[in-house]
Protein backbone atom coordinates (compact mmCIF):
# COMPACT_ATOMS: atom_id res chain seq x y z
CA UNK A 1 0.00 0.00 0.00
CA UNK A 2 1.20 3.80 -0.51
CA UNK A 3 -0.17 6.12 2.04
CA UNK A 4 -0.66 10.01 2.34
CA UNK A 5 -0.44 11.07 5.60
CA UNK A 6 -1.92 14.85 6.13
CA UNK A 7 0.07 16.74 9.20
CA UNK A 8 3.04 17.91 10.72
CA UNK A 9 2.70 17.15 14.63
CA UNK A 10 3.44 13.97 16.74
CA UNK A 11 0.27 12.12 15.88
CA UNK A 12 1.19 12.13 11.89
CA UNK A 13 4.84 10.90 13.19
CA UNK A 14 3.28 8.22 15.53
CA UNK A 15 0.95 7.15 12.67
CA UNK A 16 3.58 6.98 9.94
CA UNK A 17 6.42 5.09 12.33
CA UNK A 18 3.33 2.81 13.22
CA UNK A 19 1.96 2.52 9.36
CA UNK A 20 5.73 1.72 8.70
CA UNK A 21 5.90 -1.26 10.59
CA UNK A 22 3.75 -3.24 8.15
CA UNK A 23 5.31 -5.35 5.75
CA UNK A 24 2.16 -4.63 3.63
CA UNK A 25 3.12 -0.73 3.38
CA UNK A 26 5.07 0.46 0.58
CA UNK A 27 5.47 4.17 1.35
CA UNK A 28 4.41 6.54 2.93
CA UNK A 29 4.24 10.60 2.20
CA UNK A 30 3.82 13.16 4.56
CA UNK A 31 2.24 16.63 3.61
CA UNK A 32 3.68 18.54 4.88
CA UNK A 33 5.78 16.35 7.83
CA UNK A 34 8.13 17.19 10.27
CA UNK A 35 11.76 16.58 10.96
CA UNK A 36 10.79 13.23 11.89
CA UNK A 37 8.92 12.15 9.55
CA UNK A 38 11.85 13.20 6.79
CA UNK A 39 14.27 10.68 8.98
CA UNK A 40 11.60 7.42 8.41
CA UNK A 41 13.09 4.90 6.11
CA UNK A 42 10.53 4.27 3.13
CA UNK A 43 9.00 7.95 3.71
CA UNK A 44 9.04 11.59 2.68
CA UNK A 45 7.76 14.60 3.31
CA UNK A 46 6.29 16.65 0.47
CA UNK A 47 6.28 20.35 0.64
CA UNK A 48 2.72 21.41 0.24
CA UNK A 49 0.47 23.72 2.46
CA UNK A 50 -2.70 21.22 4.14
CA UNK A 51 -4.88 23.20 2.30
CA UNK A 52 -4.13 22.22 -1.15
CA UNK A 53 -6.58 20.11 -1.94
CA UNK A 54 -6.23 19.98 -5.83
CA UNK A 55 -2.40 19.79 -5.49
CA UNK A 56 -2.88 16.94 -3.16
CA UNK A 57 -5.60 15.48 -5.17
CA UNK A 58 -2.91 15.27 -8.25
CA UNK A 59 -0.34 13.46 -6.51
CA UNK A 60 -2.22 11.07 -5.31
CA UNK A 61 -4.08 10.09 -8.38
CA UNK A 62 -0.44 10.60 -10.40
CA UNK A 63 1.04 8.15 -7.35
CA UNK A 64 -1.64 5.59 -7.18
CA UNK A 65 -2.13 6.42 -3.42
CA UNK A 66 -4.45 3.52 -1.89
CA UNK A 67 -5.25 5.75 1.26
CA UNK A 68 -5.00 9.29 2.73
CA UNK A 69 -5.43 9.79 6.12
CA UNK A 70 -6.00 13.06 7.48
CA UNK A 71 -4.42 14.33 11.15
CA UNK A 72 -5.60 17.34 11.96
CA UNK A 73 -8.79 18.53 12.65
CA UNK A 74 -8.16 21.94 10.62
CA UNK A 75 -8.58 20.74 6.87
CA UNK A 76 -10.95 18.40 8.22
CA UNK A 77 -13.08 21.42 9.21
CA UNK A 78 -12.27 22.86 5.75
CA UNK A 79 -13.65 20.17 3.85
CA UNK A 80 -10.39 18.24 2.80
CA UNK A 81 -12.60 15.06 2.50
CA UNK A 82 -15.17 16.44 0.49
CA UNK A 83 -12.62 17.54 -2.14
CA UNK A 84 -10.18 13.86 -1.94
CA UNK A 85 -13.58 12.42 -2.24
CA UNK A 86 -14.59 14.06 -5.44
CA UNK A 87 -11.88 12.63 -7.06
CA UNK A 88 -12.61 9.31 -6.19
CA UNK A 89 -9.40 9.18 -3.68
CA UNK A 90 -10.02 6.70 -0.41
CA UNK A 91 -10.11 9.05 2.35
CA UNK A 92 -9.49 8.20 6.39
CA UNK A 93 -11.67 11.35 7.67
CA UNK A 94 -15.07 12.47 8.71
CA UNK A 95 -16.51 15.23 5.73
CA UNK A 96 -16.98 18.65 6.74
CA UNK A 97 -20.32 18.55 7.56
CA UNK A 98 -19.20 15.59 10.16
CA UNK A 99 -16.23 17.64 11.49
CA UNK A 100 -18.75 20.23 12.81
CA UNK A 101 -18.57 18.15 15.52
CA UNK A 102 -15.19 19.55 16.53
CA UNK A 103 -15.33 22.85 14.73
CA UNK A 104 -18.29 23.93 16.54
CA UNK A 105 -18.73 23.40 20.20
CA UNK A 106 -22.23 24.51 19.75
CA UNK A 107 -23.49 22.73 16.85
CA UNK A 108 -21.89 19.40 19.14
CA UNK A 109 -24.12 20.57 22.10
CA UNK A 110 -27.28 20.54 19.59
CA UNK A 111 -26.33 16.91 18.42
CA UNK A 112 -25.89 15.78 22.28
CA UNK A 113 -28.99 17.36 23.27
CA UNK A 114 -31.00 15.26 20.47
CA UNK A 115 -29.24 12.04 20.92
CA UNK A 116 -29.83 12.65 24.93
CA UNK A 117 -25.89 12.39 25.25
CA UNK A 118 -24.86 13.11 29.30
CA UNK A 119 -23.38 16.43 29.21
CA UNK A 120 -22.57 19.59 31.02
CA UNK A 121 -25.14 22.32 30.83
CA UNK A 122 -24.55 25.33 28.56
CA UNK A 123 -25.55 28.12 27.05
CA UNK A 124 -24.62 29.57 23.65
CA UNK A 125 -23.50 33.35 22.91
CA UNK A 126 -22.63 35.56 20.04
CA UNK A 127 -23.27 38.92 22.34
CA UNK A 128 -20.63 40.07 25.04
CA UNK A 129 -22.74 41.40 27.11
CA UNK A 130 -25.54 38.36 27.09
CA UNK A 131 -22.34 36.68 27.81
CA UNK A 132 -21.50 38.50 30.53
CA UNK A 133 -25.26 38.70 32.13
CA UNK A 134 -25.63 34.85 32.25
CA UNK A 135 -22.05 34.46 34.10
CA UNK A 136 -23.40 36.73 36.78
CA UNK A 137 -26.37 34.42 37.31
CA UNK A 138 -24.29 31.37 36.97
CA UNK A 139 -21.14 31.93 39.50
CA UNK A 140 -18.11 30.46 39.41
CA UNK A 141 -15.86 28.21 38.89
CA UNK A 142 -17.63 27.84 35.28
CA UNK A 143 -15.90 26.81 31.91
CA UNK A 144 -16.00 29.58 29.06
CA UNK A 145 -15.18 28.02 25.18
CA UNK A 146 -14.53 29.42 21.89
CA UNK A 147 -16.76 27.58 19.65
CA UNK A 148 -14.59 27.02 16.87
CA UNK A 149 -10.98 25.62 16.57
CA UNK A 150 -8.17 27.21 18.25
CA UNK A 151 -5.35 24.28 18.31
CA UNK A 152 -6.47 23.43 22.22
CA UNK A 153 -6.03 26.43 23.54
CA UNK A 154 -10.00 27.81 23.52
CA UNK A 155 -10.67 26.86 27.07
CA UNK A 156 -10.37 28.28 29.97
CA UNK A 157 -11.60 26.71 33.60
CA UNK A 158 -12.25 29.53 35.33
CA UNK A 159 -12.46 29.20 39.45
CA UNK A 160 -13.54 33.11 39.45
CA UNK A 161 -15.59 35.40 37.90
CA UNK A 162 -12.76 37.45 37.31
CA UNK A 163 -11.39 34.74 35.34
CA UNK A 164 -14.11 34.00 33.26
CA UNK A 165 -15.03 37.38 32.53
CA UNK A 166 -11.48 38.07 31.13
CA UNK A 167 -11.79 34.88 28.89
CA UNK A 168 -15.26 36.35 27.80
CA UNK A 169 -13.50 39.69 26.91
CA UNK A 170 -10.19 37.77 25.11
CA UNK A 171 -12.38 35.69 23.15
CA UNK A 172 -14.93 38.65 21.73
CA UNK A 173 -11.97 40.96 21.00
CA UNK A 174 -10.08 38.07 19.04
CA UNK A 175 -7.77 36.38 20.80
CA UNK A 176 -8.85 33.35 18.78
CA UNK A 177 -10.03 35.22 15.61
CA UNK A 178 -13.31 33.94 14.11
CA UNK A 179 -13.14 30.75 16.28
CA UNK A 180 -14.04 33.15 19.66
CA UNK A 181 -17.24 35.18 17.95
CA UNK A 182 -19.41 32.80 19.31
CA UNK A 183 -18.55 31.58 23.40
CA UNK A 184 -20.08 28.64 24.94
CA UNK A 185 -20.59 29.21 28.65
CA UNK A 186 -20.74 25.42 30.13
CA UNK A 187 -21.48 24.02 33.91
CA UNK A 188 -18.05 23.18 35.60
CA UNK A 189 -17.71 19.26 36.16
CA UNK A 190 -15.86 17.27 38.42
CA UNK A 191 -14.28 14.28 38.40
CA UNK A 192 -10.97 12.61 36.50
CA UNK A 193 -10.83 13.09 32.79
CA UNK A 194 -10.53 10.61 30.30
CA UNK A 195 -10.14 10.17 26.36
CA UNK A 196 -12.10 7.70 24.29
CA UNK A 197 -11.07 7.71 20.46
CA UNK A 198 -13.46 5.39 18.42
CA UNK A 199 -13.18 4.12 14.78
CA UNK A 200 -16.49 4.49 13.04
CA UNK A 201 -17.41 3.95 9.68
CA UNK A 202 -20.92 5.89 10.11
CA UNK A 203 -22.64 2.22 11.31
CA UNK A 204 -19.88 0.28 13.05
CA UNK A 205 -17.73 2.06 16.04
CA UNK A 206 -15.07 0.07 17.23
CA UNK A 207 -13.35 2.01 20.51
CA UNK A 208 -9.45 1.77 20.80
CA UNK A 209 -8.26 1.39 24.05
CA UNK A 210 -8.69 4.71 26.88
CA UNK A 211 -6.39 7.04 27.40
CA UNK A 212 -5.85 9.67 30.27
CA UNK A 213 -4.32 13.36 28.50
CA UNK A 214 -2.96 16.26 31.05
CA UNK A 215 -3.77 19.14 29.52
CA UNK A 216 -2.45 21.91 31.89
CA UNK A 217 0.97 23.47 31.36
CA UNK A 218 1.75 22.78 35.14
CA UNK A 219 2.73 20.10 37.28
CA UNK A 220 -0.33 19.49 39.78
CA UNK A 221 -2.47 20.23 36.68
CA UNK A 222 -2.11 23.96 36.82
CA UNK A 223 -1.61 26.92 34.69
CA UNK A 224 -3.37 26.98 31.17
CA UNK A 225 -4.85 24.51 28.67
CA UNK A 226 -2.49 23.21 25.71
CA UNK A 227 -2.66 20.54 23.13
CA UNK A 228 -1.27 18.04 25.65
CA UNK A 229 1.67 17.80 28.04
CA UNK A 230 1.94 13.99 28.35
CA UNK A 231 -0.86 10.75 28.27
CA UNK A 232 -1.36 7.33 29.39
CA UNK A 233 -2.85 4.27 27.87
CA UNK A 234 -5.27 2.53 28.93
CA UNK A 235 -6.97 4.51 31.94
CA UNK A 236 -7.91 2.54 35.05
CA UNK A 237 -10.69 4.89 35.49
CA UNK A 238 -12.30 3.32 32.51
CA UNK A 239 -13.38 0.36 34.00
CA UNK A 240 -14.73 -2.75 31.29
CA UNK A 241 -18.25 -1.80 32.90
CA UNK A 242 -18.00 1.57 32.32
CA UNK A 243 -16.22 1.19 28.98
CA UNK A 244 -19.81 -0.44 27.88
CA UNK A 245 -21.93 2.19 29.43
CA UNK A 246 -19.95 4.87 27.60
CA UNK A 247 -20.41 2.87 24.28
CA UNK A 248 -24.15 2.61 24.76
CA UNK A 249 -24.56 5.59 25.84
CA UNK A 250 -22.17 8.22 24.31
CA UNK A 251 -20.77 6.43 21.06
CA UNK A 252 -23.70 4.66 19.36
CA UNK A 253 -25.92 7.70 19.81
CA UNK A 254 -24.00 10.18 18.17
CA UNK A 255 -23.27 7.68 15.43
CA UNK A 256 -27.39 7.27 15.31
CA UNK A 257 -28.16 11.02 15.60
CA UNK A 258 -25.57 12.06 12.83
CA UNK A 259 -26.56 9.64 10.72
CA UNK A 260 -30.29 10.98 10.99
CA UNK A 261 -29.24 13.88 10.31
CA UNK A 262 -27.58 12.55 6.89
CA UNK A 263 -24.08 12.60 7.84
CA UNK A 264 -22.41 9.62 7.16
CA UNK A 265 -19.26 9.46 9.48
CA UNK A 266 -16.00 7.45 9.02
CA UNK A 267 -12.69 8.51 10.70
CA UNK A 268 -12.51 8.88 14.56
CA UNK A 269 -14.93 9.74 16.87
CA UNK A 270 -12.62 11.02 19.99
CA UNK A 271 -15.18 12.01 23.08
CA UNK A 272 -12.97 13.86 25.78
CA UNK A 273 -15.25 12.66 28.96
CA UNK A 274 -15.07 13.44 32.59
CA UNK A 275 -15.82 10.92 34.86
CA UNK A 276 -18.00 12.15 37.58
CA UNK A 277 -17.45 11.25 41.25
CA UNK A 278 -20.41 9.10 41.15
CA UNK A 279 -18.80 7.28 38.25
CA UNK A 280 -20.97 8.23 35.89
CA UNK A 281 -19.34 9.68 31.78
CA UNK A 282 -20.55 12.82 30.81
CA UNK A 283 -19.11 14.44 27.32
CA UNK A 284 -16.81 17.34 27.69
CA UNK A 285 -16.27 17.99 23.85
CA UNK A 286 -16.16 15.52 20.74
CA UNK A 287 -13.49 15.43 18.53
CA UNK A 288 -13.14 14.64 14.73
CA UNK A 289 -9.26 13.47 15.07
CA UNK A 290 -7.04 11.06 16.95
CA UNK A 291 -5.82 13.09 19.65
CA UNK A 292 -2.15 14.16 20.30
CA UNK A 293 -0.79 12.89 22.69
CA UNK A 294 -3.02 10.61 23.49
CA UNK A 295 -2.78 8.79 20.35
CA UNK A 296 0.91 8.51 20.81
CA UNK A 297 0.44 6.30 24.12
CA UNK A 298 -2.25 4.08 22.60
CA UNK A 299 -0.75 3.38 19.18
CA UNK A 300 2.29 1.28 20.46
CA UNK A 301 0.26 -0.89 22.11
CA UNK A 302 -1.80 -1.74 19.27
CA UNK A 303 -1.70 -5.23 17.65
CA UNK A 304 -3.80 -5.31 14.43
CA UNK A 305 -2.02 -3.76 11.46
CA UNK A 306 -2.86 0.17 11.60
CA UNK A 307 -3.78 0.80 7.74
CA UNK A 308 -6.14 -2.46 8.21
CA UNK A 309 -8.34 -0.66 10.28
CA UNK A 310 -8.21 2.52 8.77
CA UNK A 311 -8.69 1.28 5.18
CA UNK A 312 -11.77 -1.20 6.21
CA UNK A 313 -13.08 2.48 8.04
CA UNK A 314 -12.61 4.60 5.18
CA UNK A 315 -14.34 2.19 3.40
CA UNK A 316 -17.46 1.28 4.98
CA UNK A 317 -16.35 -2.26 5.82
CA UNK A 318 -15.86 -2.08 9.92
CA UNK A 319 -17.73 -4.36 11.08
CA UNK A 320 -15.17 -6.81 9.34
CA UNK A 321 -12.40 -5.91 11.87
CA UNK A 322 -11.86 -6.60 15.18
CA UNK A 323 -9.12 -4.74 17.71
CA UNK A 324 -6.38 -6.81 19.66
CA UNK A 325 -4.20 -5.38 21.88
CA UNK A 326 -0.65 -5.87 23.38
CA UNK A 327 -0.64 -6.43 27.17
CA UNK A 328 0.89 -3.49 29.22
CA UNK A 329 0.67 0.04 29.55
CA UNK A 330 1.92 3.18 27.33
CA UNK A 331 3.24 6.47 28.95
CA UNK A 332 4.00 9.33 26.77
CA UNK A 333 5.68 12.64 28.10
CA UNK A 334 5.60 15.54 25.90
CA UNK A 335 8.95 17.86 26.28
CA UNK A 336 7.86 21.27 25.04
CA UNK A 337 9.78 24.42 24.63
CA UNK A 338 9.50 27.25 27.20
CA UNK A 339 6.92 30.09 27.05
CA UNK A 340 4.76 27.12 25.71
CA UNK A 341 1.48 27.77 25.41
CA UNK A 342 2.35 31.34 25.16
CA UNK A 343 5.26 32.73 22.64
CA UNK A 344 8.25 30.57 22.42
CA UNK A 345 12.24 30.64 20.06
CA UNK A 346 12.56 27.96 17.86
CA UNK A 347 15.60 26.72 15.98
CA UNK A 348 17.38 25.28 18.66
CA UNK A 349 19.05 22.00 18.18
CA UNK A 350 18.08 18.73 19.59
CA UNK A 351 20.25 16.10 21.09
CA UNK A 352 20.02 12.77 22.90
CA UNK A 353 17.06 11.36 20.38
CA UNK A 354 19.22 8.10 19.58
CA UNK A 355 20.30 7.47 23.58
CA UNK A 356 16.70 7.58 24.10
CA UNK A 357 15.65 5.38 21.52
CA UNK A 358 18.61 3.28 22.83
CA UNK A 359 17.27 2.80 25.88
CA UNK A 360 13.99 1.49 24.55
CA UNK A 361 11.96 4.46 24.14
CA UNK A 362 10.19 5.40 21.49
CA UNK A 363 10.70 9.49 20.33
CA UNK A 364 7.55 10.78 18.29
CA UNK A 365 8.74 14.00 16.89
CA UNK A 366 6.26 16.66 16.43
CA UNK A 367 7.51 20.15 16.51
CA UNK A 368 10.76 19.67 14.81
CA UNK A 369 12.59 20.50 11.70
CA UNK A 370 16.02 19.55 10.09
CA UNK A 371 18.86 21.81 9.73
CA UNK A 372 21.51 20.25 7.43
CA UNK A 373 20.01 17.05 8.26
CA UNK A 374 19.60 17.31 12.37
CA UNK A 375 16.30 17.63 13.99
CA UNK A 376 15.46 21.59 15.67
CA UNK A 377 13.11 22.83 17.13
CA UNK A 378 10.47 24.37 15.43
CA UNK A 379 6.81 24.27 17.34
CA UNK A 380 5.86 24.25 21.52
CA UNK A 381 5.36 20.68 21.79
CA UNK A 382 8.58 19.47 20.27
CA UNK A 383 8.95 15.35 21.18
CA UNK A 384 6.40 12.94 22.70
CA UNK A 385 9.06 10.50 24.33
CA UNK A 386 6.90 7.50 24.98
CA UNK A 387 7.54 4.24 27.06
CA UNK A 388 6.20 0.65 26.97
CA UNK A 389 6.25 -1.40 29.80
CA UNK A 390 4.16 -4.49 31.71
CA UNK A 391 2.57 -1.87 34.16
CA UNK A 392 2.02 2.20 33.79
CA UNK A 393 5.20 2.46 36.37
CA UNK A 394 7.20 0.31 34.22
CA UNK A 395 6.20 2.64 31.30
CA UNK A 396 7.05 5.80 32.97
CA UNK A 397 10.09 4.97 34.00
CA UNK A 398 11.36 4.23 30.48
CA UNK A 399 9.67 7.58 29.03
CA UNK A 400 11.44 9.75 32.15
CA UNK A 401 14.88 8.05 31.84
CA UNK A 402 14.62 8.38 28.37
CA UNK A 403 13.55 12.29 28.42
CA UNK A 404 16.69 12.98 30.73
CA UNK A 405 19.08 11.89 28.19
CA UNK A 406 17.22 14.58 25.54
CA UNK A 407 18.31 17.58 25.21
CA UNK A 408 17.70 21.52 23.61
CA UNK A 409 17.70 25.21 25.10
CA UNK A 410 14.46 25.81 26.96
CA UNK A 411 13.47 22.00 27.02
CA UNK A 412 10.73 22.13 29.73
CA UNK A 413 8.34 18.63 30.93
CA UNK A 414 5.90 17.75 33.58
CA UNK A 415 7.66 15.31 35.82
CA UNK A 416 4.04 14.01 37.63
CA UNK A 417 2.52 13.21 34.30
CA UNK A 418 0.19 9.64 35.21
CA UNK A 419 0.58 11.04 38.72
CA UNK A 420 -3.18 8.87 39.36
CA UNK A 421 -1.50 5.69 38.35
CA UNK A 422 2.13 5.42 39.12
CA UNK A 423 2.92 4.53 42.47
CA UNK A 424 6.11 6.61 42.95
CA UNK A 425 6.79 10.38 41.00
CA UNK A 426 9.83 11.09 39.12
CA UNK A 427 12.20 13.28 40.85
Amino acid sequence: MKIIVIGSGGREHAIAKTLLQSPQVQQVVCIPGNGGTARLKRCENLPLKIDQFQAIADYAKTHAIDLIIVGPEAPLALGITDALQSHNLTVFGPTQAGAQIEASKAWAKALMSEASIPTAASAVFTDETAARAYLQSQGAPIVIKADGLASGKGVTVAMTLEEANAAIAEAFAGKFGSAGQKVVIEEYLTGQEASILALTDGETIRPLISAQDHKRIGEGDTGPNTGGMGAYAPAPVVTPELSDRINQEILLPTIKTLKKWEITYRGVLYAGLMITPEGDPKVIEFNCRFGDPEIQAILPLLETPLETLLLATAQGKLAQQEITWKPGACACVVAASDGYPGSFEQGFPITGIEVAEAQGAIVFEAGTSLNDNRPVTSGGRVLGVTGVGATHDLAFDKAYQAIASIYFQGLYYRRDIGHRVRQKQSQ
